[in-house]
């Protein structure tokens, strides 16, 4: 029997993690009464005590269904915990109603920093300018949030780039520089309520444009517009079923499937379960994903997903932690904010239809079967025994 991956990370010391595909979601909220005094460090360097306790962040996460929100917001809240905060950390079931809810329930309780992946970027608006006349500052996190101005700063990767390197792991597979092809690809898009899915449909795209137009790649289906490959809430039974209606359209007469270009990993598993169910081709389809989730980690090793872009939570919470805690003592974070990983400040890119929010974005990579060992680098993965399977 082989052993599936597992994570070996805080979600596992903690034994919080949830299962995924849990279908009820009620909020979580910590609120230990840890009296422990935080230390802040003013702008001349010096600490000082915080005379009315430890600060609190509210922590804000879209759904427990997906692995990664899963591991972002337990990693996140242990961070935060171990330099002296209070944590409140509330998970939406991804319902942009209950997300707002409880967003309103951490500012009714007085948080000091609101930390917000959003479950739709369009939804948050007045709740947040709540938050602002609350005088509470706002981090979106990996999701950027739209229409406010009470956004104070964005966490995130560099989205664009994520797609880009998707597109461009496929043009060096297939060789598209010298190859005539002409090869089939196949698109799958994320969430239309994520700001954060055109920026990746929008790298990948873009990186092969040039392919298409000449005719080295060709898309059978017609559909090369993030409207008409969009999976709602990265849903992967509706990525399995949308590949399934493609398949059964454009390739049930042996036309031959050579990429399906996935934005990430829950709709790459869909995608690849079709793949696996229902084409009758010969080959096996390059298949590309984002996060590292386990079940694709696994997908990889046993040859049904090509990449994996990955993007490491440990460093994107350390640089969370590195903004918040200048916000709370005071400062104003800006391109010479020391960080504890590499990370680009951006003050152009990201535009939220009221203002420019500052924003850190870290960078991404790629992970093959060959290159697995950098997931052990992290610290939040190892091998088994057998040194065949992550654990």
């Amino acid at each position: 029997m082989k052993k599936f991956l597992a994570v070996l990370s805080t979600l596992v010391m903690l034994g919080t993690m949830a299962s995924c595909g849990n279908s009820s979601e009620p909020s979580t909220n910590d609120s230990s009464d840890n009296k422990t005094t935080t230390a802040a460090k003013s702008d001349d360097g010096k600490e000082e005590e915080a005379s009315s306790g430890p600060k609190t962040v509210g922590i804000a996460m879209p759904t427990k269904s997906l692995e990664r929100w899963n591991r972002d917001g337990e990693y996140l809240k242990a961070q935060f915990e171990d330099a002296g905060y209070k944590v409140e950390l509330k998970y939406s079931d991804n319902k942009t109603e209950q997300q707002n809810n409880d967003i309103q329930s951490m500012i009714a309780d007085k948080v000091d920093l609101l930390l917000i992946a959003a479950i739709d970027g369009e939804s948050l608006s007045q709740t947040l300018a709540d938050a602002k006349g609350a005088d509470i500052p706002v981090i979106a996190y990996d999701r950027l949030i739209m229409n406010t101005d009470a956004v104070s700063y964005y966490v995130s990767f560099d989205n664009y780039t994520v797609g880009k390197l998707q597109g461009e792991f496929v043009r060096d597979t297939l060789k598209l520089d010298s190859e005539k092809g002409p090869f089939n690809i196949e698109f799958t898009a994320g969430d239309p309520a994520d700001n954060n899915a055109g920026f990746f449909f929008n790298g990948a795209y873009d990186a092969l444009e040039e392919y298409i137009k000449s005719g080295v790649l060709k898309v059978p289906s017609g559909k090369t517009k993030f409207e008409q490959v969009a999976t709602p809430t990265w849903s992967t039974d509706k990525a399995f079923e949308n590949m399934q209606n493609t398949l059964a359209s454009y390739y049930s007469n042996g036309t031959q499937l050579d990429v399906a270009l996935c934005s990430n990993d829950s709709t790459a598993l869909g995608v690849a379960k079709a793949i696996d169910s229902d084409y009758s081709g010969s080959n096996t389809p390059i298949v590309t994903g984002q996060d590292g989730d386990i079940a694709n980690l696994q997908n990889i090793v046993d040859g049904k997903q090509s990449m994996t872009v990955y993007k490491n939570v440990s460093d994107e919470a350390g640089v969370t932690l590195d903004v918040a805690k200048a916000i709370l003592s005071g400062q104003t974070p800006d391109g010479s904010l020391s960080l504890s990983a590499e990370a680009k400040y951006d003050t152009e890119s990201y535009d939220n239809g009221v203002k420019v929010v500052p924003s850190y974005l870290l960078v991404p990579y790629v992970i093959t079967k060959d290159s697995l060992d950098k997931l052990v680098d992290t610290g939040l993965y190892k091998w088994d025994s057998a040194h065949k399977y992550l654990e």
